[in-house]
This record gives structure tokens, C-alpha cells and sequence, in this order.
């Protein structure tokens, strides 16, 4: 057995090696068996091995799963959004989670626990790089067609956008999908998304508290620089001396941060902002509250408009 040539081969997936590969650098089937049986190697599939005895880290389980299931096999669905929209130090903490891989509709791949196998046809498009996956537009348009809420497209789509995806690109991938459940959200969510909307959180924001109680329209994710310091806003009231952030789980998992504290700070020593801070619950489970809140603040700012009723149970009156 040639062992240089294996490694070589080897390296190019990841450390993933094929028996058809092995056995044309001088191994025996014998010689494999062995390997896998003394832990020197490890079998990740029918015929698909990894050449070292160490934990398999992202690049090498999902190389490994497209060894297994053959040419024309790409990532897709959730394992392409983690490979598009996601860090690598992100990427390592999906061991747990099954690799999802589409293949062209001719081809039938033997399933396997860990490996989730799609039939496309047409198969969308791919791109080839360290491994090969599906485009980042399709794979936004593949879990948005699965999506269980409408909270959950909103997410796939700014997170997406906020990636590498433009919002153009979206609305092409759509227009070549016959069938896609929710389209018509997906539309709508992408001229928000357009105006600078980057998370569920700020689009209820902006449909359920602003729109729907007749409050001014934010400037969105504005950036400025305050005592030296590029910061942002989610919205920003110009002229009205109100700021509003909004800290969701999606968009901030710790809540607030010793960050958030000093641009808060900053904002109100320079300009005399008032920042006004919500969260998930607040947003969803009271819009009509919230709206009554932020009306006080702009009204102090010099907003000289009235708030209306969201409908016949709208608690802003009360509020």
C-alpha cells in the first residue's frame, strides 16, 4: 500500500478516503479491515473511511457523506446553511445534528442514521469549493418551503441576507421554485428585508407596533460613531431623540451586554437619546403596550402625531 499516495488522496476530502481510492494506491480489503479494526482508521460508511483515529470535525463528516453518496451529491438544507450562513467555530458545534445531502432524482443513495437523503429534480444549482453545496439562494428557498411558522421564514430569509445572499438573488431562486408554501411571505418579507429588517424580533416590531399604531417610521440598523466606536441602532427615531433595541434570542442570545450598556450611555450624552429596550415577549405578547410606551417617547421628543387602534381589542387606550 502506497502510504503517500493514500494521505495525498486523503487530503484533498477532508482526510476521507474511498475503497475504490484505496485499493488503486496498492490496499487490500484485507489490509482496510485491518486498519478499521485496530481504530487506526474509521468506517463512516459502506466503503468510505477516514484515515485517523481522532474526532471527526464538520468538514470531515460531511465529506465523508457525500463519499458515500456518490457523484452528483451536494449539501443541502440545513447542513448548506450551516456551510453558507454559519461560522466555522459554529459549523463544530453541529456534531449531533444529521447531514443533509440532495442527489440528482435517477440516483437512490442507502440511507444511514446521521444522513438524510434528498431526490431533486430538477437538482438545483451547486457550487464546487471545499466541498461541494448547494447555492446559498436555493438553500435559503429549500428551508423556507419546510418552515413550520411564519417566524421561522422570516429568520431563514435575514439570516440568509445578512450572510451572503442579496435579497435579488432570493426573489430569482423563488421565481424558479413551480411550488414553494408561503410565497407570498417570502415576497413580503423581502421588501422588509430591502429596508433593512435582520430578524424576526424587528420585523414584529415594525409591522405590529409601528405600522399597525400609526407611529413614525425608524431609520433601521443605522451606524454611527460614538466615542470613536462604530455602533448601531436596530431603530432609530431621528429628530425625536428616541432610540429603540430590541433584544431577541435570535438577534441577541445573551441579552444585554456590557456593549449595549455604553452605546446606550454614549447615545444619551451626545444627543440626549432616550433607548428604549424590548424583548421577544414584550414585542409579540403586547405590541399594543410597547406601542403605547414608544408614543410617550416621541411625544416628548416633539412627535406631535396620535397613535391609533390596532383593532377592537387594542389595549393602547389602556396602556
Amino acid at each position: 500500500m502506497d502510504r503517500q499516495r493514500i494521505e495525498a488522496l486523503a487530503a484533498r476530502r477532508h482526510q476521507v478516503l474511498t475503497r475504490p481510492e484505496a485499493l488503486a494506491a496498492g490496499a487490500t480489503d484485507r489490509e482496510l479491515r485491518h486498519r478499521v479494526s485496530t481504530g487506526a482508521w474509521q468506517r463512516a460508511y459502506p466503503g468510505v473511511y477516514v484515515i485517523h483515529s481522532g474526532q471527526l470535525g464538520w468538514l470531515t463528516r460531511v465529506s465523508a457523506a457525500l463519499a458515500h453518496a456518490g457523484p452528483g451529491a451536494a449539501l443541502s438544507h440545513s447542513t448548506a446553511a450551516d456551510w453558507w450562513f454559519e461560522s466555522p467555530a459554529t459549523r463544530e458545534q453541529r456534531v449531533g445534528q444529521p447531514v443533509e445531502v440532495s442527489v440528482p432524482a435517477r440516483r437512490t443513495v442507502v440511507a444511514h442514521a446521521g444522513l438524510r437523503v434528498h431526490r431533486r429534480r430538477p437538482m438545483p444549482g451547486v457550487f464546487h469549493g471545499l466541498v461541494a453545496a448547494v447555492r446559498p439562494d436555493d438553500t435559503a428557498i429549500d428551508l423556507v418551503a419546510r418552515a413550520a411558522t411564519d417566524d421561522d421564514v422570516v429568520g431563514i430569509l435575514t439570516r440568509a441576507t445578512r450572510r451572503v445572499v442579496h435579497p435579488a438573488a432570493l426573489l430569482l431562486a423563488l421565481e424558479r421554485r413551480d411550488r414553494v408554501r408561503g410565497r407570498r411571505l417570502v415576497l413580503e418579507v423581502l421588501g422588509e428585508v430591502a429596508e433593512g429588517v435582520e430578524s424576526p424580533l424587528e420585523l414584529r416590531y415594525r409591522r405590529d407596533v409601528g405600522r399597525a399604531h400609526g407611529l413614525p417610521a425608524a431609520d433601521l440598523q443605522v451606524r454611527e460613531r460614538l466615542d470613536g466606536r462604530w455602533v448601531r441602532a436596530d431603530c432609530r427615531y431621528r429628530g425625536l431623540g428616541v432610540r429603540v433595541e430590541l433584544d431577541g434570542r435570535l438577534a441577541h442570545p445573551g441579552g444585554r451586554t456590557d456593549r449595549d450598556t455604553w452605546r446606550d450611555n454614549a447615545a444619551l450624552l451626545r444627543s440626549s437619546e432616550l433607548t428604549l429596550r424590548y424583548r421577544w415577549s414584550h414585542v409579540a405578547a403586547a405590541p399594543c403596550a410597547v406601542a403605547a410606551q414608544v408614543a410617550q417617547a416621541l411625544r416628548r421628543g416633539g412627535w406631535a402625531g396620535t397613535p391609533t387602534r390596532c383593532g377592537p381589542a387594542c389595549t393602547l387606550a389602556g396602556a
